[in-house]
């Protein structure tokens, strides 16, 4: 039997009509950038999450981008981070000539830790990016806590964590800005990049939509250096249908993550921590094993797709050696890069096929 880690086929064959007649119209019109989907798409994303504005952009890298541009990151300043997530979230904060800091997770929820941000906190610190892993939002009351102590801005990256909530809250709005993926394999994904910026402040709205396009607002009249980041009319379209199922797809995947919950209770797996606070949406269903790449490759061998999501914490890349941080640093972030990776997960995983899953898993538990 064959399980793949994500199968976007068969989401693609429930919803073929309703897609292919979306990109007809688009097609048709002729209209292929910055047109009336982006524009709805923008409104329905706002009205999802509960902000008061939803700037599309070309991609969820972009989105951090922007978001420290418009804050006014640059050259000589600093920004906390987690070493744990995808390399993005650091990545931007160096091709704006400024320097990521990494601050250590929490060993249960995989989320950056409040008290380890603090520690890192100097007067050069000018933005936060905590990184709502996996689908499960971090404790973003302790975060602003401290943020407002310092005066500090908060850049929620709630790229895997569309539809999440804290205490209520809908992921992106808690923090200065937030930023949100559309990749493909997102639980919200279009049909190639695409990105979005959601905030309740107008001046940080306004500086992201002028940067977005080559820092005009008017056509051929540039105001600052911007950038071209732009999502296009085919992939609001795409979006825009899926937007509508994607309550119910969080909810699937919730149902999912439960039903291995189940069957995995009595494995020596360390299973995903659910935190009382929040509602996780399961864009990952991520695990912890003793000996993680001997089962990977054991049920790779059985017909099992998994993925390793981190292999490297950021803080050891080469990219990085230059920041002078060495092996022991950030213990839980190195701990769980050695020992996580990721189940089979998606809205429309059978029951059987998480049964075959878990029999491999206690298979090669039993050797």
């Amino acid at each position: 039997m064959k399980v793949n880690l994500l199968d976007l086929k068969v989401q693609y064959n429930n919803i073929q009509q309703e897609i292919e007649k979306a990109i007809k119209e688009v097609l048709e019109s002729t209209h292929f950038i910055m047109g009336p989907n982006v524009k709805e798409l923008e409104k329905e994303v706002a009205e999802f999450t509960g902000v008061k504005h939803a700037i599309a952009v070309a991609n969820g890298t972009d989105a951090l981008m922007l978001s420290l541009r418009a804050l006014g990151v640059g050259p000589g300043d600093e920004v906390i981070t987690t070493p744990f997530t995808f390399f993005a979230s650091a990545e931007t904060t160096s091709v704006l000539g400024a320097k990521p800091v990494f601050a250590d997770i929490d060993k249960n929820t995989l989320c950056i830790d409040a008290e380890s941000i603090e520690k890192k906190i100097t007067k050069n610190t000018k933005a936060i990016i905590p990184v709502h892993i996996f689908g499960q939002m971090c404790d973003m009351d302790k975060i602003m806590e401290i943020a407002n102590k310092y005066n500090i801005p908060v850049i929620e990256d709630a790229c895997q964590a569309i539809g999440s909530e804290y205490k209520g809250k809908r992921a992106g709005t808690i923090g200065h800005t937030a930023t949100y993926s559309f990749f493909p394999t997102k639980n919200l994904g279009c049909y190639g990049d695409g990105g979005m910026v959601v905030t309740n402040n107008d001046d940080l709205a306004e500086k992201i939509r002028v940067l977005r396009v080559h820092g005009s607002r008017k056509k051929y009249h540039h105001e600052v250096i911007g950038y071209n980041s732009r999502l296009d009319e085919i992939q609001a379209a795409v979006l825009r249908v899926k937007l509508k199922y994607l309550k119910e797809w969080n909810e699937l995947r919730y149902e999912k993550a439960h039903v291995y919950n189940e069957l995995l209770k009595d494995t020596d797996l360390v299973l995903p921590y659910e935190d009382s606070d929040c509602k996780h949406i399961y864009h990952q269903y991520v695990v912890r094993a003793k000996d993680r790449d001997k089962l990977v490759e054991f049920l790779k061998e059985n017909g099992v797709s998994t993925a390793i999501y981190y292999p490297l914490p950021v803080h050891m890349l080469d990219v990085y050696k230059n920041l002078g941080y060495k092996e022991g640093d950030l213990p839980i972030s190195e701990e769980a890069c050695r020992h996580t990776f990721a189940l089979p997960m998606y809205p429309e995983i059978t029951r059987h096929q998480q049964e075959y899953v878990t029999t491999c898993i206690k298979k090669f538990n039993s050797i």
